[in-house]
């Protein structure tokens, strides 16, 4: 079964047996949706209207004070309709490597930075819900 999200004129749709949590912010929101394994996705909601590249790169910049020896490449999308820029990310974790998928957009109101992340193992398995849950996201105008 799928569950339905919406806040803020932001909507998407995930998997009925993942976990959502929501955190409000000064600024916003954030929902975290757990798969049953450790692969999640975060999605923001920043209404101060930040550059797009600044959440992107604050994002990056996060994952690197942690794994420091990451890879990451810079990549444009299209999500919700609209350009979504960010960077495809790679590091090891516990001798896996783990996949992030770090992208941000302007909506209607507000600034959206998307970011998921899976490990190897269950990568194959949680990367096509992953990307189903991006390619639902919709948005007023």
């Amino acid at each position: 079964m799928i569950a339905t999200f919406e806040r803020d004129g932001v909507r998407l749709r995930y998997p009925e047996n993942w976990r959502l949590e929501r955190e409000e912010g000064e600024r916003g929101w954030t929902v975290s949706i757990q798969s049953p394994e450790t692969a999640f996705i975060l999605i923001c909601f920043d209404d101060g209207m930040p550059s797009a590249e600044d959440m992107s790169a604050s994002a990056l910049a996060a994952l690197r004070e942690e794994y420091p020896d990451l890879e990451a490449d810079d990549a444009v999308d299209t999500l919700a309709g609209q350009p979504a820029i960010g960077h495809d990310v790679r590091f090891f974790s516990f001798d896996l490597t783990n996949t992030c998928w770090i992208r941000s957009f302007y909506a209607a109101g507000g600034t959206v930075l998307v970011f998921w992340q899976a490990n190897d193992l269950e990568l194959g398995q949680n990367e096509p819900v992953l990307r189903a849950i991006c390619a639902s996201l919709e948005f007023d105008d």
